[in-house]
């Protein structure tokens, strides 16, 4: 795989989390296949990457993040914070940022997660509601139930694409 090649297939990562967010937003569930194709990509990323050159402890350390971020989620989810599919999100695109941009991805989820959550509960209100159109998508009418849960796959989509460019990956690739 060519480094034009590698860099191209490297969008996947930030292609996925958005479908993954998106798909969130809309039904609030994501698919597995999505954390699947994640860490598939990533391991045929990272054998690309080990081959021209990129030190096997960067992709170590990838792979060491991703494990704590699905710890980190899988205890979220527990305590019921967030969903099983918002978990595996959260692991797999760690893993593909690393540990040059986890404090981004962590923070970036964080801030927007809260801004978003924020949002929806304004939305949700007496007074937010008002202002709303009286007819749109069915996805709408359900995120903005009084009672309904916040899609936090939107807030990690986000966060990731913050921390992307930051990714370990990318950066041991661009350094080639």
């Amino acid at each position: 795989m060519t480094h034009a090649l590698l860099s191209a297939f490297l969008l996947i990562c930030p292609a996925l989390i958005i479908v993954g967010g998106v798909h969130d937003l809309i039904s609030y569930r994501i698919p597995n296949w999505i954390s699947l194709v994640l860490l598939a990509a990533f391991a045929v990323a990272a054998a690309a990457a080990f081959a021209l050159g990129v030190p096997p402890s960067i992709l170590g350390l990838n792979l060491a993040v991703g494990f704590a971020a699905l710890l980190i989620g899988f205890g979220m989810f527990a305590f019921g914070w967030i969903g099983g599919g918002d978990a595996k999100l959260f692991a797999s695109g760690a893993l593909w940022i690393g540990w040059t941009g986890a404090a981004t991805y962590a923070a970036a989820t964080c801030i927007a997660g809260g801004a978003f959550s924020i949002l929806i509960l304004a939305f949700r209100s007496d007074i937010g509601r008002a202002y709303l159109p009286a007819n749109g998508p069915a996805w709408f009418a359900r995120l903005i139930e009084p009672k309904a849960q916040i899609p936090y796959g939107v807030a990690i989509a986000i966060g990731a694409l913050a921390a992307f460019p930051e990714s370990s990956l990318v950066k041991a690739l661009a350094a080639l």
